[in-house]
């Protein structure tokens, strides 16, 4: 199964990409920036980036993106999923029709010339925000997944996911005053929905706006419920019939439980399969 959100329609799952773009986030103009408060001054300073608790975002992720706790094994994953992004790929979903997977490229190439991929560049750099694969086919997958075994590019995959992905979207939590659970949920929608206005900094714009933040002295469980709904609607607005069990049945039912800390043993479903973290 592949990336980022499985659409359900008529009963038959179709995947969909996350909209990933590869913009960095710190230069990012938030539309509303949040100040931290003395709840946020009272979590633990790493959070969601402790080790541990990274590594059970990843799984959590994965067991969305991948069907799978395993998500070191998705580092040679290569795939066109008919969404309209060209080739989708790696752990995190990087495409070759939203600009990450190029920035990714460039970035590795830069520090490792003479690897696999660097022939491709030329053709990325022309099909950046096309479904297509213009000089791409038919040797990038069959490149893409012999680079995949290399340590460095393993690396490379890993920093570009934190730069993009996982630490805008922890430190922008921890800035909102949130818990282990509210960073994984802005987590998991910045890599469904991609940052920017119209991705994840949107839907959080429009939470403020309904709930107020932690950070600004109001309930982390009912801003996160106000998250997870505007979320969910965002998501079936944009692909009619989409599943939303990443949401339903894993985030929403952590923060009903009142699990803001994120602790395990933790057990969830997504696309009607059961995932436990003992």
């Amino acid at each position: 199964m592949k990336r980022a959100g499985v659409l359900m329609l008529a009963a038959v799952p179709v995947a969909i990409a996350a909209t990933a773009y590869g913009i960095s986030p710190s230069t990012h103009d938030d539309p509303r920036p949040a100040h931290p408060s003395a709840a946020t001054q009272r979590r633990a300073p790493e959070g969601l980036a402790a080790p541990a608790m990274k590594n059970l975002a990843q799984e959590l992720v994965a067991s969305a993106e991948n069907s799978t706790l395993d998500w070191r094994s998705a580092y040679g994953y290569v795939q066109d999923i008919g969404d309209g992004q060209g080739y989708t790929a790696g752990i995190i979903g990087f495409c070759t029709g939203t600009h990450d997977l190029l920035v990714l490229v460039e970035h590795y190439t830069a520090a490792h010339p003479g690897n696999a991929l660097a022939r491709y560049l030329p053709a990325l750099r022309k099909v950046d925000g096309t479904a297509s694969h213009e000089g791409l086919d038919p040797g990038f997958p069959a490149a893409w997944r012999a680079e995949a075994k290399v340590p460095a590019f393993q690396a490379a995959q890993d920093a570009e996911r934190d730069r993009i992905y996982f630490d805008p979207a922890v430190s922008t939590a921890q800035s909102d005053g949130l818990g282990p659970l509210g960073q994984f949920i802005y987590y998991d929608a910045i890599v469904f929905h991609g940052p920017g206005t119209d991705g994840f900094y949107g839907i959080r714009e429009r939470a403020m706006r309904r709930a107020r933040t932690p950070a600004e002295g109001g309930s982390e469980k009912a801003y996160l419920s106000a998250f997870l709904d505007i979320r969910r609607a965002t998501m079936r607005a944009k692909h009619p019939g989409i599943d939303t069990t990443r949401i339903d049945t894993a985030q929403r039912k952590f923060l009903d439980e009142g699990n803001l800390e994120l602790r395990t043993p933790l057990v969830w479903k997504v696309y009607g399969e059961t995932y436990k973290v003992p």
